[in-house]
């Protein structure tokens, strides 16, 4: 009995060492996946949760592009660009929710997946536009800019994976950019967006004005 406490507690220490270890390796992970501006997920992140959602039929998919983001880093210097984008991604958060998820794929680009409990999405994210558009109190009220969104839900195209209810997303946005409406739903004019919106959008021509909040 003797020998078998001893070696019990002699391998304790090395039990809690390697409990310590496996904690400090989860931080590690959980830090990685969080994006250090806006401590949003990063896009690994988001994707690992955001799939998971999508299992429920009530899920909808957003993608939201901050307007004029380079113009406002080249005049008013990056300090205000990361507000901007703090500010924001504050926002989006306080509006998904803990039901849903936000991300930060990148730049001036976020990710969101909405649980729809009552069906009202549109009514959701034409407020969350209008939040969107608001000045940030602590910046200089020549900062002015707007967010453009595009959304999908995931039960109008059941054959797609997040991967392509994103890419819908991404074009009804850029439609909605290029139209000037600042929130659009994917549906089935998705191949006149891929045409008009994102080819556009990504070639260069993203110079129109501030978008209002329209829901399309």
């Amino acid at each position: 009995m003797n020998t078998l406490v001893t070696l019990l507690l002699s391998a304790l220490p090395l039990a809690v060492g390697w409990t310590v270890h496996v904690w400090w390796l989860r931080g590690c992970l959980n830090t990685a996946r969080r994006d250090p501006l806006t401590g949003l997920r990063t896009r690994d992140g988001f994707t690992r949760r955001a799939t998971a959602l999508l299992k429920d039929p009530r899920a909808v998919v957003m993608l939201a592009d901050v307007d004029h983001f380079k113009q406002i880093n080249d005049t008013f210097g990056h300090a205000a660009g990361d507000a901007l984008l703090k500010a924001t991604a504050d926002r989006l958060a306080h509006h998904v929710g803990s039901s849903g998820v936000v991300g930060r794929l990148g730049g001036d680009e976020f990710a969101a997946v909405v649980i729809d409990d009552h069906g009202t999405a549109g009514d959701l994210l034409t407020a969350l536009h209008g939040v969107l558009a608001r000045p940030i109190d602590s910046q200089d009220p020549a900062v002015r800019t707007t967010v453009s969104l595009g959304w999908v839900r995931a039960v109008d195209f059941p054959d797609d994976d997040l991967s392509g209810l994103l890419r819908r997303a991404d074009e009804a946005m850029y439609t909605a950019k290029q139209g000037r409406a600042g929130l659009r739903r994917a549906g089935l004019g998705w191949l006149f967006a891929t045409v008009t919106g994102r080819r556009a959008g990504r070639s260069g021509a993203r110079t129109d004005a501030p978008a209002v909040g329209v829901a399309a």
